[in-house]
């Protein structure tokens, strides 16, 4: 179940990028991202509302906390992606994100949560790895070696760095709570941590010219990206654990690629066919550990 939970967040998330950067001269950057968060808080209120006042006290009492996740999964890391695309192509942010990510949260889990990096776990993110850049490189050993680390490839390493951190964030959440108050809490504080810079930047930005198709594209950031993706994503978490449920996130360019070729109508060659094989085959190797190690 936690398996397909982290598929199916994966799966939204990979349009994400598509999507967004369909956008990105019609809506600045934290723009982008306060108006995604302020929807997907929106949405969440009346699944939040009837329990909200009764585990209020929980938030209370670890303020910290909630600050923390919200700074790192809500306020940082998709503003980072959405920065991080007027600078860097395409190639580089799935490259940085997608591998570092992953490798990212299992050293983080090792750290603070003492997760186990079992042989197999290794391996597996090996084989997500190597699926990942054979895809990325289009088998292309040149391009690799001649990959050059620009402004933005800063910008979403240090997204990959704050997801990475929310996924061991997540692991520590208080009891008491409910998943539905839970992403309302930090949807909302995020989009308050953002609020201030998006005043700032349209000060210094062209009016937005609010049209329906961006307002769809908000609605589906807000309720797809956000609000059901997360839903799935902290319940996977909680199922398999933050360092494996990252591995997970490996599967984003591969739909990425699937759904571009569905959109541009191109053709599914032997690169897409072995990049997939090599990600799903090292989910799977990773996912082992599960039952050599209970705990991880």
């Amino acid at each position: 179940m936690g398996a397909a939970l982290a598929v199916i967040a994966t799966l939204i998330w990979s349009g994400n990028f598509i999507i967004a950067r369909g956008v990105i001269h019609d809506i600045p950057p934290v723009s982008l991202a306060f108006f995604r968060w302020l929807t997907a808080s929106v949405l969440m209120l009346p699944l939040a509302w009837k329990q909200l006042r009764a585990e209020w006290p929980v938030v209370i009492k670890n303020p910290v906390y909630f600050l923390w996740t919200a700074l790192t999964g809500v306020a940082l890391f998709n503003t980072f992606v959405y920065i991080a695309g007027h600078y860097s192509p395409a190639i580089n942010l799935a490259l940085i994100g997608t591998t570092s990510s992953p490798i990212l949260a299992i050293l983080l889990a090792r750290i603070f949560l003492k997760e186990k990096i079992t042989g197999l776990r290794i391996a597996g993110l090996t084989l997500c790895i190597t699926g990942i850049l054979y895809l990325l490189s289009a088998g292309s050993f040149h391009k690799l070696i001649t990959f050059q680390f620009g402004r933005g490839d800063a910008w979403i390493l240090a997204g990959a760095l704050a997801f990475a951190i929310y996924n061991i964030l997540v692991r520590k959440k208080p009891s008491g709570i409910s998943a539905q108050n839970f992403l309302f809490i930090i949807f909302s504080t995020g989009t308050l941590m953002l609020l201030p810079f998006t005043l700032a930047e349209q000060a210094d930005s062209p009016a937005i010219e609010w049209t329906w198709p961006l307002a769809g594209v908000i609605l589906y950031l807000g309720l797809g990206t956000s609000v059901i993706a997360f839903l799935c994503w902290n319940a996977a978490i909680v199922r398999l654990g933050a360092a494996r449920t990252a591995l997970f996130g490996n599967l984003i360019p591969i739909f990425s690629s699937l759904e571009a070729l569905w959109l541009l109508m191109e053709k599914i060659t032997l690169l897409h066919l072995v990049s997939g094989m090599l990600v799903v085959g090292g989910l799977i190797i990773a996912n082992i550990t599960r039952r050599v190690a209970p705990d991880g």
